[in-house]
């Protein structure tokens, strides 16, 4: 069971483990269940309502893994939660590259991860999830939110989740072999299923493509309509809903 910082209330739970990373150990989790400006991939925003859903950020210290393996961590981190959520919901949950968790093509859960380099090493990385439990109607313009309660038609309690959602993900880290890893994230990788889908570049352009494969590196490889092979890094495109 991870040793757990629980806030009445903060801006962003990775800004606040961050700014205390001096006082944090490997797999301690800051837990707040009012986070008030939660940030998403891409400079998105949150949408989480107090008291319903859970926002936390799990702290890590992967000393082992030099920076460029540092996309193991996102993938240990999307099958953690994943993998939880899956189990008690009865669904299939998918990972959108490269870490949203998706059930069918709505967002359950939203996941940010930072880390702070000392040289060659990683020193410490900070993986904020915003899952989506027991809130049922979301109010902001995100276009396909969904929660657990909205799929199983009930609540869910917060403890055991967090903890299974935690020991899952510090399992898949520290006890998978990478390349076994790598191949359970390929496996739940939404939309990786042969057929042609509509992505965006930052430009605005729209092109069709179909999703080849994901690297060891997070690098995303697509293939076009045309047979055009092209390599996309986070934050080089988009998929279109």
């Amino acid at each position: 069971m991870a040793k757990i910082h629980t806030l009445p209330s903060v801006q962003s739970t990775n800004t606040w483990a961050k700014e205390h990373a001096a006082t944090l150990s490997h797999g301690e989790v800051v837990l707040t269940h009012c986070q008030t400006s939660g940030r998403g991939q891409r400079g998105n925003s949150w949408e989480a309502e107090p008291g319903k859903n859970l926002t936390f950020s799990l702290f890590l210290t992967p000393t082992a893994l030099p920076p460029a393996r540092q996309f193991e961590i996102s993938e240990a981190v999307a099958l953690g939660v994943a993998e939880t959520v899956e189990r008690h919901i009865g669904r299939t949950v998918r990972v959108k590259w490269p870490n949203d968790i998706y059930v069918d093509d709505r967002k359950i859960a939203g996941i940010l991860i930072e880390h702070s380099l000392s040289g060659n090493r990683i020193a410490h990385t900070v993986a904020g999830v915003g899952l989506n439990v027991n809130q049922t109607r979301f109010l902001s313009d995100a276009p396909n939110p969904v929660s657990m309660a909205n799929i199983a038609g009930r609540e869910f309690e917060f403890t055991p989740l967090l903890n299974e959602i935690c020991d899952n993900i510090l399992h898949r880290l520290e006890e998978t072999l990478p390349g076994q890893r790598h191949t359970m994230f390929l496996e739940k990788l939404w939309r990786n299923d042969g057929e042609q889908h509509t992505f965006a570049t930052p430009d605005g352009a729209h092109f069709e493509a179909r999703i080849a494969h994901v690297g060891t590196d997070g690098i995303l490889t697509l293939v076009t309509s045309t047979g055009e092979k092209r390599t996309f890094a986070f934050k080089e495109v988009a998929f279109i809903l």
